[in-house]
Order: structure tokens, then sequence, then C-alpha cells
């Protein structure tokens, strides 16, 4: 017969019972922070003396810049960016305690979460609002970034994050591409005489929680196509591009 509640709570107290939780985020539905108060919420209806420690956790995806500032008791910041269907959004990102590191995620400034089902075309959504968030943290005297690159709404090989930067990429004839995953088919030169120069001086990270290779049957456009609303003769085409892209010819 299992113990009463009230005789499991006595014995928490009795012995200076601690719950850690560390939770990751709920996709398109709760933070990290937001699982683990709800956690902690639970328990305490049944274990009111307990103490309880919230560690939010991320994979790179969605509450990776909320987790990073809790750990380094860091700074939120935030933006207006481009936003994947190319109209303006309000983005959030971090700076750690110490002021030299931004903790970035592409779920914020290009994210599934803020496109409609209804709109999901990675054929057209741009990571270029990612590298406006970069270009805030190098405003801010950063110069090691951490970009969480999961929950993105992208599949353009970070092509728009790099034009934010002040690359170009050109067509055959020397007009800039447009954005998304379909124009890189037309792509036929990439110019970095502009790439902002204080990205020499930095260090960049990528988190993540998989190691798929860009092209391929397991590339990104086949395992992460689907869920940016691609159809299978999309996917076909965004690895054609992206493969493209990859060899430069």
């Amino acid at each position: 017969m299992a113990p009463c509640h009230s005789c499991l709570a006595r014995h928490c107290q009795a012995n200076n019972y601690e719950n850690r939780n560390r939770p990751d985020s709920y996709k398109e539905s709760l933070s990290a922070t937001e699982v683990a108060q709800a956690i902690e919420k639970g328990f305490r209806e049944i274990f009111p003396d307990a103490l309880y420690v919230k560690v939010p956790l991320a994979d790179g995806g969605e509450g990776t810049v909320e987790a990073m500032i809790a750990a380094t008791q860091g700074t939120k910041m935030s933006a207006c960016v481009t936003g994947p269907l190319g109209v303006p959004v309000d983005a959030c990102w971090g700076l750690s305690g110490d002021g030299q590191t931004a903790f970035i995620e592409m779920a914020a400034a290009s994210g599934l979460g803020l496109v409609p089902p209804a709109q999901r075309n990675p054929l057209l959504t741009t990571s270029r609002g990612t590298g406006e968030l970069i270009l805030q943290a190098l405003e801010h005297g950063a110069r090691n970034i951490i970009i969480g690159i999961g929950g993105s709404a992208t599949n353009d090989g970070g092509a728009g994050m790099v034009q934010a930067l002040g690359a170009r990429l050109h067509d055959a004839n020397g007009v800039d591409i447009g954005d998304g995953g379909g124009s890189l088919a037309c792509l036929n030169s990439i110019d970095l005489s502009a790439l902002d120069v204080r990205l020499q001086e930095c260090s960049i990270r990528v988190a993540c929680d998989v190691s798929n290779p860009l092209t391929g049957e397991t590339g990104a456009s086949w395992i992460f196509g689907p869920q940016k609303g691609a159809t299978e003769a999309m996917i076909l085409e965004l690895d054609r591009n992206l493969e493209h892209y990859a060899d430069g010819d």
C-alpha cells in the first residue's frame, strides 16, 4: 500500500528533502523556466517544506538564451530584427554577467514560433535576423558568441545571417540574391570583402544536440525540412540548393 501524502511530506521535512528539477523547454509551448516553475508548483502541493532548486536546461533551441543568462547571472537584451518572413520582430538575446559572451538563439529571431503554420515555407524564410542579433552583440562589445540553432524556421544555410553581417551573395548578373533557401539556386559568387571586421576578433560557437550532415538523406533538408513546412518536392530543391551553396559552384 502506498504511503499517504501527509506521511511523505513529514518524511521529506524530517530528512531535509531537496528537489532539483532540470527541464528543457516544451517546443512552441513552455520555456524551460516555465516548465521548472510548473514542476515546483506541483511538488509544493505535497512537499511544501522541501528545498527546491530550479536549473533550466536547453539543447540549442528555445530557452537556450534564458538558461545561459540564469547560469551566468547575465542580462537579457532585446532588439528589433528581420523575422523569418522578412517583417520586423522583437527578439531577445543575452549577455553574460562579465559582458564578454553573448547568447543568441535562432528560435528568437528566425524561429518556427514566429511563422504561422500555414505560412511555413523554407524556400522563402530567412535567417537574416539572427545575423542582426550578432551585430547587436558586437555593438555591445561581446567577442565570444554562442548561437543555439534549434527551432529555426529556415533552410538557407545561414545565407541570410551572413548577408546581415556584410557578405554579398550574387547571382550571375552580380545582383544580390533574395531571401530563403530557394534563392540559393541563383547563387553565382560570394563576396566577403565587406564582412564585419569585428568578426575576426570573435570566437563563435554553435550549440545544438544533433550531428547531421548538411546534405543527403540524413541532412538538414530531409530531416528538419518537414517541420519547417517543406513538402517532398521542396526538400529535393532545398537539398540541391544547399549542396550548390556548399560547393560554391
